[in-house]
């Protein structure tokens, strides 16, 4: 980076078997070395509490605590603990569906060697494994597997027809994010995947909602939020005199001149391994995000990242065979508060009292600011109305709710099941467990309740 910049860094990677050694100097300092020990999201946040002691960066993740006055909701957690050894990082985005044989839960299974743990209960109080979507060998063939390869998100159940179908996110073995659906006769499975991706081109968290009609539709978020933090760290490696403009404070002008510099050396890691790098610096740019977004409009320079920024959620009507979307497509809602940042996803869309409620989480999964908002319409495509601050948002006792489902509880009233962490962990591979609270819909909004 050019001296147009007051934090100019200097990074020097390479490989020392599993590691990876980066020689790090800031301006005309003395070069300090770190060893980033693996490849997973723990070697590199402690690599960044280093570079943060030694060079006041930020910290990819950090739990200031919750406001003063907000008081805890009537949140209940149902499951506290992995319940199979083959359960690798906990319920992340549950999907809950009653049927006729009890409570099946299906859940994030990231890059563990068994694909989406499915789980049943009589009552939702105890809850027993019954097995995997995909075990271990048996993932659908365009999709990448194993342990840092593969990427498997937000599983979801519906009964259409005589038929339960799974809709899921894969990562293809072109390396994109695509959504999936299998077939099954039983929510237990086995389950038959159509054998190619039903969506393509960077696409996550898939939800089915079946309208009285008995047809389905197919809502989910285009994955642009991967898209924007590494150009972003180009444009401020080619333009560093953005980076006072963007950035108030010195720890993020720190932060964003160290993303800029290790930039080239992120390109070439795997896709979990570049958010890993890029945190610190996505934390930055929300912590001013108006100011970012106003300040990259003005440059001129940036309409491509500025388009990543937004995460719009799509819906259309699915065929009945499962195979394809037909009709269409409708954008039903984006990112446009500011408590979402830079992204909203997990919709979720369910009929209370003759209208139709959309949950969706907002904001990064990794981080407290992560949160449920929910909006309402006359239609299943919309417009949406939302609310305007989340329903759900961190607490002193769970930190990150999110990607919720709904389902009739065992009283028939509707609840809401969703993930969190445990107060000051969160990110990939991290344990979240499953909890639940009551909703009671009124003509315009929605409360919970015990």
């Amino acid at each position: 980076m050019s001296s147009e910049t007051p934090f100019a860094f200097d990074v020097q990677p390479s490989e020392d078997g599993d590691s990876t050694v980066l020689v790090v100097t800031l301006s005309d300092g003395a070069p300090r070395r770190y060893r980033i020990g693996g490849r997973e999201q723990h070697h590199y946040a402690d690599f960044y509490a280093e570079l943060a002691r030694d060079f006041g960066t930020r910290l990819p993740r950090h739990f200031d605590g919750v406001p003063d006055g907000r008081r805890e909701p009537p949140w209940r957690p149902l499951i506290r603990e992995n319940l199979s050894p083959r359960i690798l990082c906990g319920y992340g985005d549950p999907a809950v569906l009653k049927t006729d044989e009890g409570y099946y839960l299906v859940a994030t299974s990231n890059d563990a060697p068994d694909a989406f743990p499915i789980l049943r209960s009589d009552d939702l109080e105890g809850w027993a494994p019954v097995g995997f979507v995909f075990p271990q060998g048996e993932t659908p063939v365009w999709a990448a597997s194993g342990v840092q390869v593969g990427d498997f998100w937000a599983p979801e159940m519906a009964r259409v027809g005589d038929e339960y179908w799974l809709t899921y996110t894969a990562r293809g073995t072109d390396n994109v994010l695509s959504i999936g659906l299998a077939r099954s006769d039983r929510p237990a499975g086995p389950w038959v995947d159509n054998g190619r991706p039903l969506l393509g081109g960077g696409v996550i968290d898939a939800h089915i909602f079946i309208d009285a009609d008995g047809c389905p539709i197919l809502f989910w978020k285009e994955d642009t939020n991967g898209l924007w933090p590494r150009p972003l760290a180009g444009l401020l490696r080619d333009h560093p005199d953005l980076i006072e403009r963007l950035f108030s404070t010195e720890q993020d002008r720190r932060t964003a001149a160290f993303a800029a510099a290790i930039k080239p050396w992120a390109d070439g890691r795997r896709p979990m391994e570049r958010f890993f790098l890029m945190q610190p610096l996505i934390r930055a740019a929300l912590a001013s995000w108006p100011k970012v977004q106003h300040v990259l409009r003005e440059s001129g320079l940036a309409d491509t990242i500025l388009k990543a920024m937004r995460t719009p959620v799509y819906a259309q009507p699915l065929a009945m065979d499962g195979k394809s979307l037909v009709g269409v497509r409708t954008e039903v809602l984006a990112n446009d508060l500011e408590w979402e940042g830079h992204l909203i996803e997990g919709p979720w869309v369910t009929r209370q009292n003759e209208r139709y409620w959309l949950f969706y989480a907002g904001n990064d999964f990794t981080t407290p600011s992560y949160g449920i908002g929910v909006a309402v319409a006359d239609h299943p495509l919309g417009p949406y109305r939302k609310r305007a601050e989340p329903l759900l948002q961190s607490t002193e006792s769970w930190v990150a709710p999110g990607h919720a489902s709904v389902a009739p509880g065992v009283n028939g009233n509707p609840q809401l099941f969703f993930h969190a962490f445990f107060p000051g962990r969160g990110g990939y591979n991290e344990f979240r467990a499953l909890l639940t609270v009551g909703l009671r819909f009124g003509e315009d909004d929605v409360t919970l309740v015990p």
